[in-house]
């Protein structure tokens, strides 16, 4: 067999075996080790090159953002700045007709400021949002499907964790992609809101919900308002400030959040010892999980390189005259597809040792292509069979929930449509991600 057969006779193994349930990680390094050993008919060679792809893959101490910034958004979410940021928003737009909604978007994009972790959003507002909406009349499969759909804020607006992992697998610069990703983020938080103030006055029946959401609320005084966003205020000058601004590296932005949000949870009496050694085992699960698939892709990427599949597919694109935009296109395609079973992280990790070599022979900007790259995964967040935030939901609901999870996918559908109206604008208007840099 040659290289190039080898290297595709890998691929399709991989994706049988993710198919069939076996663990993304496990199926990267099991299928690139195998396609090595067949490479170069070396079991030892084999065994070497994987021990010597784990020590480089996360040796660097860039690696070292991934558990702080996980760490600030699990504290984050914890503290209760995320209620906090609910009530503030709830005040604003009380008098909205469809109002709560437009809120928890709003809350959801601040949120996302100084965390960076959907996930963590989806948890967060589940608690915090679908109970008020719920008590104000709005229908079951709305009240989860706003917060699913505002849950990916949280890997658009930066900080972001996948805009991180993007920026290590592309050695792009990471406060590059961050500053790339603000006006997306807020156009995509925007079309958000209005979307759901055009379902108020066109689907009334979809979002229930009474006229005029705050009628009942206590209006809150304006120092209380200002009290509670403060926190916010302080963190996202620490992180995004302290990053454009050039002080500090995006790993010591993660080190300096991860403090100034111990310091506010401490200072706010909302972390107890018990929530401190939650947030510290879960951030290291998620941590391992995280480097775990670092590892398998980048034995999967040397795997492909000794293959020759990189070279062989760019050249066949160029000679081909297939254009730039029809493989993002196709990228963007697969990405989508993959959403389906697959979560945010691990799609970046298989697709784009593939794709990379191919669009930077084709002269593609890549930190275009990152905002192109998350708007893409994150859909996969909201779409069935898989969509991780739709189980989020649906766990943080808890097993005594009125609301199925057929009801989440429902709710969230409109907004997987609203990411697929900014993807499409960010794809033909490239502006809108480069403007700032």
């Amino acid at each position: 067999m040659s290289g190039i057969e080898i290297a595709f006779g890998s691929i399709a193994l991989m994706l049988v075996l993710i198919y069939s349930g076996m663990h993304v990680a496990v199926a990267l390094i099991a299928t690139s080790f195998g396609g090595v050993w067949l490479l170069r008919g070396n079991f030892d060679l084999a065994a070497n090159m994987m021990v010597v792809a784990f020590k480089d893959s996360i040796s660097d101490q860039l690696f070292g953002v991934v558990p702080l910034f996980v760490l600030m958004g699990l504290v984050v979410s914890v503290s209760g700045i995320g209620r906090d940021t609910f009530d503030v928003a709830q005040q604003g737009l009380r008098r909205l007709r469809g109002g709560l909604g437009v809120a928890t978007v709003a809350a959801n994009a601040i949120f996302a400021a100084i965390t960076g972790i959907s996930i963590a959003s989806a948890a967060v507002f589940t608690k915090v949002a679908v109970p008020e909406m719920r008590r104000h009349g709005y229908t079951p499969h709305f009240s989860v499907g706003v917060v699913a759909g505002s849950s990916v804020l949280g890997m658009l607006i930066p900080p972001s964790l996948l805009f991180i992992l993007y920026g290590i697998l592309t050695e792009q610069s990471v406060g590059s992609l961050f500053i790339a990703g603000v006006i997306p983020g807020l156009l995509l938080a925007t079309v958000f809101a209005a979307g759901i103030v055009l379902m108020a006055y066109v689907t009334p029946q979809f979002i229930g919900g009474a006229q005029n959401d705050g009628e009942e609320v206590v209006t809150m005084p304006v120092a209380e308002a200002a009290a509670k966003l403060l926190p916010i205020v302080i963190l996202v000058a620490l992180v995004l400030g302290g990053i454009y601004g050039g002080v500090f590296t995006p790993t010591e932005a993660g080190a300096v959040g991860a403090a100034g949000a111990l310091v506010l949870a401490i200072g706010k009496r909302r972390l107890s010892w018990n929530n401190f050694w939650q947030v510290l085992v879960q951030t290291g699960h998620t941590t391992a999980a995280i480097c775990f698939l670092i590892m398998g892709a980048s034995l999967y990427s040397r795997m492909l390189a000794f293959s020759g599949l990189p070279g062989w597919l760019s050249n066949a694109v160029i000679d081909g005259g297939y254009s730039a935009n029809g493989v993002v296109l196709a990228m963007i395609a697969v990405m989508v597809i993959l959403g389906t079973i697959l979560d945010s992280s691990s799609i970046l990790l298989l697709v784009l040792p593939i794709v990379l070599p191919i669009l930077t022979g084709l002269h593609v900007d890549l930190i275009w292509l990152g905002v192109i790259t998350i708007l893409a995964v994150e859909v996969g967040l909201l779409t069935p069979p898989f969509g991780i935030a739709v189980y989020v939901i649906k766990s943080t609901l808890g097993p005594d929930t009125d609301v199925s999870l057929g009801q989440i996918f429902l709710g969230a559908a409109p907004f997987a449509l609203m990411m697929f109206l900014v993807l499409g604008l960010v794809f033909l208007f490239p502006v809108l991600a480069t403007a700032l840099l």
